[in-house]
């Protein structure tokens, strides 16, 4: 056999291969009030002098790339250092519109047209800014995007964080998470 017949067969599966795969870009999600790693922003911090004296807005947020099928989107804010190591609920918002692209600063803080918001670890439906023990070495704050098939207006309102994983059993589409972190 010749060189020619062997460069084409080894070329063959690879470019058979790499034509049937569907290469589409990951799920993104990024925020303008921190980036993924920074410290998070005095405007996202609790409002309490003893968080920092903060404005309590919500982040903005920003996706793209979501998986085929997204009919609406799910974010969790959950700090995993608070509560003495059982974690903390600072944010619960869905029945997100995914064409909107984002939410703006301060927009998803209160249940709106915008965003259905769930309960945070203190039972409110509201965002709860950062706000660790004083002296504390700064806390991890996870901010995910869930995509999800389930349309706008399906999940109800007032769920709590276990409820609100629950009703996304067999829902879910793709997640992506930013961390950001605070400590004074």
């Amino acid at each position: 056999m010749n060189l020619r017949y062997w460069l084409l067969l080894a070329l063959l599966p690879t470019g058979a291969f790499a034509a049937s795969v569907n290469y589409s870009p990951a799920l993104d999600i990024s925020s303008a009030s921190f980036t993924d790693g920074g410290v998070i922003a005095l405007q996202q911090v609790g409002a309490d002098p003893a968080c920092g004296s903060g404005e309590e807005k919500s982040p903005q947020v920003s996706w793209t790339n979501l998986p085929q099928g997204t009919r609406s989107l799910v974010l969790v804010m959950f700090d995993p250092d608070g509560g003495k190591g059982l974690g903390v609920v600072h944010w619960l918002a869905y029945n997100i519109d995914p064409a909107s692209g984002g939410l703006e600063e301060g927009a998803g803080g209160q249940s709106s047209p915008v965003a259905a918001l769930g309960l945070n670890s203190r039972g409110a439906m509201a965002y709860r800014g950062p706000c660790p023990p004083a002296g504390d070495n700064p806390h991890h704050y996870v901010l995910t995007l869930i995509a999800t098939d389930l349309a706008p207006g399906s999940l109800p309102g007032e769920l709590n964080h276990r409820g609100l994983l629950k009703a996304l059993q067999g829902h879910a589409l793709g997640a992506q998470s930013l961390v950001g972190r605070y400590g004074h």
